[in-house]
């Protein structure tokens, strides 16, 4: 009996990790992997965009003369927008989760949103999410991590 109760036990504990492990970033699944990595100077290459609330940044090739630009699956979209009273930067793949076709990409608009034109589906970019706000997409947008250091921001997976 103690043993059928170990197996029991150990199964569900098993089912609870599997349900946790799947449904935890589904999101950042859908879209296939691929090397991320940018170092943006805002003080000299993107003075405007440094201070420009709700302004866009669309990347879909590495950029001449930065070699170690890597620019994910469909490209990178990076944002600016306010938490509170600070100024905070997110960035996203641009590739339609709904999609997942590395050339069926997202756009921002000038509404704080990004619209596949493929599928329609609209995603929220105000709150820096990458949401999804209406259409057939039941994924947000794949996000990548943003670390401003100085004039630098560093943009990776």
């Amino acid at each position: 009996m103690k043993r059928f109760l170990h197996i029991i036990l150990s199964l569900r504990l098993a089912a609870v990790c599997l349900i946790l492990s799947s449904c935890e970033n589904e999101d950042q699944r859908r879209i296939p992997e691929a090397s991320v990595y940018m170092e943006l100077n805002l003080a000299t290459s993107y003075p405007t965009f440094r201070n420009s609330l709700n302004d866009t940044l669309v990347f879909t090739h590495p950029r001449n003369g930065h070699p170690t630009d890597r620019v994910g699956y469909g490209g990178i979209l990076v944002y600016t927008f306010v938490n509170g009273t600070e100024m905070n930067y997110c960035a996203f793949d641009l590739c339609c989760p709904n999609e997942v076709n590395p050339l069926i990409r997202v756009y921002p608009n000038d509404q704080g949103q990004a619209v596949c034109k493929s599928c329609g589906t609209v995603f929220q970019l105000l709150t820096g999410t990458g949401l999804v706000e209406s259409g057939p997409s039941r994924w947000n947008l794949k996000r990548y991590s943003t670390h401003l250091e100085g004039d630098i921001l560093y943009i990776s997976r």
